[in-house]
């Protein structure tokens, strides 16, 4: 086997960007995306040796699609056993502040509705939609024919459009929503708080098993007024803090806190803005998916 050089490494780390960006809007777990394209570049390095790669790009997001592929048959199984709402891993951004990064981040909104696709329509979905792969090479992902790559894409993008919160707003909608949300919340004005829910708003939390968090999801702006308006009321640590942050590009909230039995409160919160109202609120309470930020 070739031994390998600055230039093999820094062509690999040149697209490893990329390739987090497609595993991550695949299995929604940045751990997961990282080991996807750790073994990206095991096969990577294996095939060097055996000719020559004409389109790395391209060959390293067909090996990464089959590598997720792999991961979201089996994770189907484990999720379906996972205690209450599965939610994705945040990708939090301290600070309000834009970036070209945080610009093309996937939203929440839309990872959640990824998550109730196949495995196939989800991979078609991703490559073809998201990143322009051509559907003789989706296929050749799925091991399938390019109609049936094209079947599983179309059947994708109808879920997503029947099931799914709507995230339309730009940040500085975003931000007066948010601002006019929270100042409701805190003051426990129901009908401020409902105001500026949509009506077919949904509130999912996920705790993993590990902490305190809705069994289900909770629909409606009358039910979801109450929800929001109970935690702040009866849940509130003293030393209980708030800052806006992004979420997958988003605005959103990192919550911290210490209880008086000792219990940490730690949370990310993303949202998803549409037409002056929130649509969608994802409460993420596992520390497992927070360990970046200290869970």
């Amino acid at each position: 086997m070739p031994s390998l050089t600055s230039s093999v490494v820094d062509d690999f780390e040149a697209e490893r960007p990329h390739l987090l960006a497609v595993a991550y809007r695949m299995l929604g777990s940045r751990a997961e995306a990282e080991d996807a394209v750790q073994e990206a570049w095991l096969r990577y390095d294996r095939a060097r040796a055996g000719g020559e790669i004409r389109d790395l790009r391209g060959w390293l997001t067909t090996i990464t699609g089959r590598i997720c592929l792999d991961v979201l048959r089996s994770a189907r199984v484990r999720r379906e056993a996972y205690p209450g709402q599965w939610l994705p891993e945040p990708v939090v951004t301290a600070g309000p502040a834009e970036t070209v990064e945080t610009r093309h981040e996937v939203g929440l909104a839309l990872l959640v509705v990824l998550e109730k696709l196949t495995p196939e329509q989800r991979v078609a979905v991703v490559l073809h939609d998201a990143f322009a792969v051509p559907f003789d090479e989706i296929a050749d992902v799925l091991n399938s024919s390019v109609e049936a790559a094209r079947q599983h894409a179309s059947r994708g993008r109808r879920a997503i459009a029947a099931d799914g919160a709507r995230h339309t707003a730009d940040l500085a909608e975003q931000r007066r929503v948010l601002a006019a949300f929270m100042a409701a919340t805190a003051s426990g004005d129901l009908n401020a708080l409902a105001a500026v829910l949509a009506p077919g708003v949904v509130a999912i939390s996920d705790g993993g098993g590990v902490v305190s968090a809705g069994i289900n999801p909770i629909f409606g702006a009358e039910k979801v007024a109450r929800f929001c308006a109970g935690i702040f009321r009866n849940r509130q640590p003293a030393d209980y803090s708030i800052e806006e942050v992004l979420v997958n590009g988003a605005v959103g909230a990192l919550m911290r806190g210490t209880y008086a039995d000792g219990r940490k409160l730690l949370a990310v919160v993303g949202f998803a803005v549409a037409d002056g109202r929130i649509t969608g609120i994802y409460n993420q309470l596992n520390p497992n998916k927070l360990t970046s930020l200290g869970g």
